[in-house]
């Protein structure tokens, strides 16, 4: 449990270290896309898929998000992440930001899937 701790501990300052190096002019344009759309899907208080579906709902959590983080990594020169620690370790004190804009566009997302579904149905029960 300690282990599980720890790593849930490492990936929460990785995405501080990511939403200070995403501003970061140092940072390539592309890295900084891709890393903005992970800070930004992590830090959302909505989840693309819902917690409340069995299984599929800590799907994201599990898999996408750290993954996300890992390739995020990558992508960020070694200087600009070792800068980007330290100033994230003063961040963490804060507590964690809220991406409401990332939040509105996954719930605008579902629905357009929600009417998008609603219509199908519809103009299948007038056949």
């Amino acid at each position: 449990m300690n282990r599980l701790k720890g790593w849930a501990k490492q990936l929460k300052r990785h995405l501080f270290m990511l939403y200070i190096a995403c501003r970061d002019p140092r940072v390539p344009w592309y890295a900084k896309v891709f890393t903005a759309c992970v800070v930004a899907y992590a830090f959302s208080p909505v989840d693309l898929i819902p917690d409340f579906i069995p299984v599929l709902g800590y799907i994201d959590d599990i898999i996408l998000v750290p993954l996300g983080i890992f390739l995020a990594l990558k992508m960020i020169p070694t200087p600009v992440r070792d800068d980007c620690e330290k100033q994230a370790q003063e961040l963490m004190k804060d507590g964690k930001p809220k991406n409401w804009t990332a939040g509105v566009i996954v719930l605008l997302i579902w629905t357009a899937a929600f009417v998008w579904i609603g219509m199908w149905m519809y103009n299948k029960s007038i056949f």
